[in-house]
């Protein structure tokens, strides 16, 4: 564990140094940014290591906590998890070095230091083992991210969605403190490895636990209707910060719920049946929201619970192939959930660093406005059309790997002799296809309305193309997701052993049943590669076809217009709108119509606005109800300290006579 701890301690120096520095703009960014790369580089050494041989190493310190210890642990779960972690948080911050340059008149050393922290809390968070220390790390990834979140606190837009996420956070993180205080209080420990050696013997606390650890790590990843967060934090964050966080901080509450599987031991059968239900639920309402989206950013962060929604679909079918006793189903569904995790990572770090740097460009992300970027930004508009291309799931890129697997455990359950798993099974069938369906829609709108065609408004007049420090990091993640798609006969290698860690199964006793999907594997890097040669064939043949032609270019007809403008191209939201109107009943969007009027109409406007019905139906009216409850109890603030050291006083006479009572 040498190099993580070397690597948490360069974090944490370079934290530090960058909060003191007088150093110029550019100077501190640079410092910043290698840091993580360096911290990048040597916690990813050990992690490649155990991901290869298998193995676990382990660290454990006294600590001046009360029942807390610093005790650290790398496993092929935590390593699976930190390496995309990783790779994204450093390639981001060189993308933020460039990114940052923009702020004028900003010291920049408070969001590398958050920065650094930030990466810091995650990492440890993955390797903790005790639940002090995890908790710790915990707040502290939330505490950093809020701060930088907020980075343009003076919009009181920003301001409103730090707080947002600071309350789903901490509410999130109230049900993850009652879940550790359980599992302490039935194993008299806050070792991990006691709480997995021990196991929950009692099945309705263990049931208890499951659903703590769901609300509670479900809040940091975004599952429906706990994702109110996510599409107001990712919109207000700096470009590189939202790819970060929607590519790999929500991930990590997928693996504190990868974790607690792991602690309670042998799955009750609802337990499967409500994550795919959750799953499949994040999954089609994720990608139909993001539909009525005219945020680019805010789009994808919706776009992010859809993804979350399927990695949870594959968890719900691992867990359902235990309790059914269909081993083949459980480990698909598991490595389906575990691939998907990098793919994410990768080309949703992509989509939201090509979204900063539209945003960068043009200071603009409302898509019905913009336009035409792909002569202006080719690299930038390339690079999105990569990253939707492969977030749709479509071959040949990585995405289609990942949703390839899930529906091969799903249509495996549909085969199998268990009615109640078909039907599980068909329902992840029908949700996969959907999704898909609707998410080809959603990045369609995305891509052609910001890239094609011609500027709408000014902001997308004159833009400019990234800087390099920005396009790098774009065209690594790029490479990414060719280098997954094209390399997928590998992939059973280092999934496989770790799906069977979680289905509690040894794949070596099902050969013969993996060996049809992992020669599919194989194959599929050829069929992409002949895609790709056959799509170069017919470019090539065109060319030709029209070398010796004189090519010209014309209006097209105007239908009696004499000066076409921009404006009369369909916008995003008019292009959305056939499949947006198919879910109007669940949308609630809102329409604000001025109708031309007189025979000559100079004015006339139609605007429309899709509240998240979470926010506004559920949340909004519990907190205003909280709010009066508590707008009646102000009369105990006085303002005077004497009364608050009396409050505090009658608070602990209280708790000791409870204590013992």
């Amino acid at each position: 564990m040498i190099y993580v701890l070397s690597a948490m301690a360069l974090l944490l120096l370079g934290a530090i140094v960058v909060l003191f520095s007088s150093s110029q703009k550019r100077n501190l960014s640079w410092i910043g940014a290698m840091t993580v790369c360096g911290a990048a580089i040597l916690a990813s050494i050990p992690a490649i290591q155990i991901l290869s041989a298998g193995g676990a190493e382990q660290f454990r310190s006294p600590w001046p906590v009360p029942f807390g210890e610093f005790f650290i642990g790398l496993d092929r779960l935590s390593a699976w998890f930190l390496l995309p972690m990783l790779l994204l948080s450093a390639l981001c911050a060189v993308y933020g070095v460039g990114y940052l340059q923009q702020q004028k008149n900003r010291s920049l050393g408070p969001v590398w230091f958050f920065y650094n922290l930030l990466v810091l809390g995650m990492t440890l968070v993955l390797v903790a083992r005790n639940a002090v220390l995890f908790l710790s790390a915990w707040e502290l990834m939330a505490v950093t991210s809020f701060f930088l979140v907020t980075f343009e606190h003076k919009s009181e837009s920003v301001r409103n969605a730090g707080w947002i996420y600071l309350v789903a956070t901490h509410l999130g993180t109230g049900f993850l403190l009652a879940f550790f205080i359980l599992a302490a209080r039935e194993t008299h420990s806050m070792d991990f490895n006691v709480w997995a050696a021990q196991g929950i013997h009692t099945s309705h606390l263990a049931g208890i636990l499951f659903l703590l650890a769901g609300v509670g790590f479900g809040t940091k990843a975004g599952f429906m209707p706990f994702h109110v967060w996510l599409p107001e934090a990712h919109p207000a964050a700096p470009g590189h910060v939202s790819a970060l966080m929607s590519g790999a901080m929500i991930k990590i509450g997928i693996y504190g719920l990868l974790r607690t599987l792991l602690i309670l031991g042998a799955p009750e059968i609802w337990w499967g049946w409500l994550l795919l239900c959750v799953g499949l639920t994040s999954g089609i309402l994720g990608i139909v929201f993001a539909l009525a989206q005219h945020d680019l950013k805010r789009l994808l962060a919706y776009s992010s619970v859809e993804n979350i929604g399927l990695i949870t679909a594959g968890i719900g079918l691992g867990l359902l192939g235990i309790s059914y006793h269909e081993p083949v189903i459980a480990i698909f569904g598991f490595a389906a959930a575990l691939l998907h995790v990098w793919n994410h990572s990768l080309f949703k770090g992509l989509l939201f660093l090509a979204a900063g740097s539209v945003a960068h460009a043009t200071g603009s992300l409302d898509t019905n406005r913009l336009g035409g970027l792909l002569k202006k930004l080719p690299w930038t508009g390339s690079l999105f059309f990569l990253g939707a291309v492969s977030i749709c799931g479509l071959p040949p890129l990585n995405g289609f790997l990942s949703e390839l697997i899930l529906a091969a455990a799903s249509l495996k359950a549909v085969i199998a002799s268990s009615p109640e798993i078909a039907i599980a099974g068909l329902a992840a069938l029908l949700g996969i296809a959907l999704i898909g369906g609707l998410a080809a829609v959603a990045f369609t709108k995305a891509f052609g309305s910001v890239f094609l065609g011609e500027p709408r408004q000014a902001p997308a007049a004159n833009p400019h193309e990234a800087k390099m420090a920005m396009k790098i990091p774009m065209l690594l993640l790029a490479a990414g997701c060719i280098a997954i798609a094209f390399g997928a006969a590998m992939l059973p290698k280092f999934l496989l052993p770790l799906s069977s860690q979680l289905s509690k199964t040894d794949p070596e006793n099902f050969s013969t049943a993996l060996q049809m999907p992992t020669s599919l594997l194989a194959v599929i890097p050829v069929c992409g590669l002949a895609l790709i040669v056959l799509f170069a064939a017919i470019f090539l043949f065109r060319k030709n076809l029209f070398s010796n032609r004189k090519i010209a270019e014309s209006g097209t007809w105007d239908c009696g217009y004499a000066k076409p403008t921009a404006r009369i191209q369909y916008t995003s939201s008019s292009f959305a709108q056939p499949a947006t109107n198919l879910f109007h009943w669940l949308l609630g969007t809102r329409r604000q119509l001025q109708k031309p009027e007189g025979l000559f109409p100079d004015k006339a406007s139609f605007s429309t606005e899709t509240p998240d019905f979470s926010h506004e139906e559920l949340y909004r009216p519990g907190f205003l109800k909280l709010n009066w409850v508590i707008s009646k109890l102000r009369w105990m603030q006085q303002g005077h300290v004497q009364l608050y050291v009396l409050y505090i006083a009658l608070t602990l006479i209280v708790l000791l006579a409870w204590k013992f009572r």
